[in-house]
């Protein structure tokens, strides 16, 4: 890690305009944006095809959480011989392996994937949370997908719902619980632009830049 290099870590309620504020925060900082970019470079880190990667990305079904003790991420990789090798565990081993390699070799903005409980002890990693109202997720939301608002609702709910149970199944901490981050935004009073700006002013007095 370089002097000076700080990693922001972005989770967020979905139609919140988290990953906007990522997207924004990178060009105004003119850094990195990690998103999906992380599932290629997992791939190509453990050889293990992509697709895989894609389609274990942030779900994790509601039965298996109550096996949580037994997956809280502990750093460890299976090896190549294990059956385990491509588990969904494993898929999450190595994309938190990379996100450790990027903390500790650059400036970056990290989208999800609990980037801020992996890179829980690094001194140099700012974690947010951004959320909304409902009423605000769903107008978002709404933009993207065209589809009844029943079905809006339905689609936003379950799509939270996957992030909370991926969150507690890896990590064994409540996804919205303001104590795992340093820092919680509601976008819907502060707008995205504000929501950059007030990210900025707290690396500025964290990281005394």
């Amino acid at each position: 890690m370089e002097h000076g290099d700080v990693v922001i870590t972005i989770s967020r309620m979905y139609g919140s305009g988290g990953r906007t504020v990522a997207q924004m925060l990178s060009e105004r900082l003119g850094i990195p944006y990690y998103d999906k970019d992380l599932i290629r470079l997992a791939s190509e880190d453990s050889g293990i095809n992509e697709a895989l990667f894609a389609n274990a990305d942030e779900k994790v079904k509601r039965s298996t959480i109550f096996r949580v003790a037994k997956s809280v991420y502990n750093g460890e990789l299976i090896p190549p011989e294990s059956r385990d090798f491509t588990s969904n565990r494993n898929l999450f081993n190595f994309q938190a392996k990379v996100i450790k390699k990027l903390a500790e070799t650059e400036s970056c903005v990290i989208v999800g994937r609990c980037a801020e409980y992996i890179l829980r002890d690094y001194e140099n990693v700012l974690s947010v949370f951004i959320h909304a109202p409902e009423d605000f997720c769903l107008e978002k939301a709404a933009e993207k997908h065209s589809m009844p608002l029943k079905e809006l609702e339905e689609f936003v709910k379950r799509t939270n719902k996957q992030k909370e149970y991926y969150h507690e199944y890896y990590t064994g901490r409540n996804w919205s619980d303001a104590r795992n981050y340093d820092l919680c935004l509601d976008s819907s009073k502060l707008g995205f632009e504000r929501c950059v700006e007030e990210i900025i002013a707290y690396m500025d007095v964290r990281f005394r830049r």
